[in-house]
């Protein structure tokens, strides 16, 4: 939430641990309904997300719908709720790529939160989506990367995140791409 820090999180009453990874090939009911929630939060009005939304589905907006509220808004929940599971990470993804600066990384901070509270295996690292381990799993990869970066070994780096990369695939994950990257490396 942009601005004041919660009073949980404030007092240090807000658990840091995130919920196990139950969700991984699946958009459920309530991440479909929270992200108007977090973009309306950052003062941006339905329309704007309509576009966005529109785009990615690529569809047309109801040109009988022009006012923001009810209207507008209801039909981006409509289009939220009945697309493709893996079209709505396409959408938080192109949402992302919309907005700047402090607007962007507030969004990601919101969206990721919602991941970790609610045991979605994805997290929005700088406007893309890519796969979520538990804490040891994401404390190994990012270790691999940094210890490769500083023993100047680019090319391991690059295909260890290619393997990410390919295990973040959606709406199924390359596991054969992702075993040949590491190897690779």
């Amino acid at each position: 939430m942009p601005g004041k820090e919660l009073f949980s999180k404030r007092l240090g009453y807000a658990s840091s641990k995130a919920k196990e990874i139950t969700i991984r090939n699946d958009a459920p009911k309530g991440l479909r309904e929270f992200i108007p929630v977090a973009y309306y939060e950052l003062g941006k009005d339905p329309s704007h997300l309509r576009d966005v939304i529109c785009r990615v589905l690529r569809i047309s907006p109801d040109e009988n719908n022009w006012s923001e509220y009810p209207n507008i808004s209801g039909e981006n929940k409509q289009y939220l709720a009945s697309c493709d599971w893996y079209s709505i990470y396409d959408i938080i993804e192109a949402i992302y790529a919309s907005l700047r600066g402090q607007n962007a990384i507030n969004f990601e901070l919101e969206i990721n939160e919602y991941f970790l509270a609610n045991g979605i295996g994805w997290k929005l690292a700088e406007g893309t989506i890519e796969t979520r381990g538990d804490e040891v799993f994401e404390t190994s990869v990012e270790t691999v990367v940094e210890v490769l970066k500083e023993a100047h070994l680019k090319t391991a780096m690059n295909e260890i995140r290619e393997a990410i990369a390919d295990l973040s695939r959606r709406p199924q994950p390359d596991i054969t791409g992702a075993i040949k990257h590491s190897l690779a490396s």
